[in-house]
């Protein structure tokens, strides 16, 4: 039997905490807690959790901070946790590399889903459909085998989500993909009208790997319709 999935719970609110962490450990999970950003970084780098639930607002330092901080040397999917209605909150913690967000108050039921959701996604394996382990794009390399990229021969750091999604568009070069085909493929069907997460993914993955994010020429849009990686004529 393989042990239970590890889950970082960042909150400085003890009571909501301890609250969190129950419902966690009753759906099975082994759960680590931090108080603030700082602990978070340090817990991340020490205990190598699957996935990290990530509040907002709290001292020493705030959930964007940290998850910047962790996106320095990891990949692990992190949930920002927003209060309701704070939209801005939600954009900026997907700018600073979290994987998904869930706007507080939420139910058990709605914070297990996501997690689950989101440790689905960390767990798949390449998208089918390449014969080869190398993928050529211009200057734009996806070593399949080391789940690697590269921009003009520099490696690119790129979030799990972030590497979902431009392997998804490679894997259909030349055809067009609806958000809602990206967002089910890549986030999952419960996601197909979250367009927001999409967005923001999108040009958060153009800022890496665009030799010009303004005017893309790996993830073109077809206004109205959706977005594509055009095929590149072989050399």
């Amino acid at each position: 039997m393989s042990d239970p999935k590890m889950i970082l719970v960042v909150d400085d609110e003890p009571r909501y905490l301890s609250l969190v962490e129950i419902n966690l450990e009753t759906a099975g999970y082994a759960v680590i807690t931090a108080m603030n950003g700082q602990q978070a970084v340090d817990a991340v780098a020490e205990h190598k959790p699957d996935i990290v639930l990530l509040d907002v607002m709290m001292p020493v330092m705030d959930g964007f901070t940290a998850c910047e901080r962790i996106r320095e040397f990891s990949s692990i999917p992190i949930i920002i946790l927003t209060a309701k209605g704070e939209e801005r909150d939600r954009v900026r913690g997907l700018d600073a590399g979290a994987d998904d967000y869930i706007i507080k108050p939420f139910s058990a039921q709605e914070l297990l889903a996501r997690v689950r959701a989101v440790l689905r996604r960390a767990e798949r394996e390449t998208v089918e459909g390449f014969h080869e382990p190398l993928f050529k794009h211009d200057g734009l390399e996806l070593d399949l085998a080391r789940a690697q990229v590269n921009v003009d021969g520099e490696e690119v750091a790129l979030t799990a989500t972030e590497y979902r999604l431009l392997q998804t568009l490679a894997n259909n070069t030349g055809r067009v993909l609806s958000p809602e085909d990206l967002l089910m493929s890549v986030w999952g069907d419960e996601y197909k009208d979250d367009k927001e997460i999409l967005w923001v993914c999108l040009s958060r993955l153009r800022q890496k790997i665009e030799p010009d994010p303004k005017n893309p020429v790996h993830i073109i849009t077809k206004q109205g319709i959706g977005y594509m990686m055009p095929s590149v004529e072989e050399h």
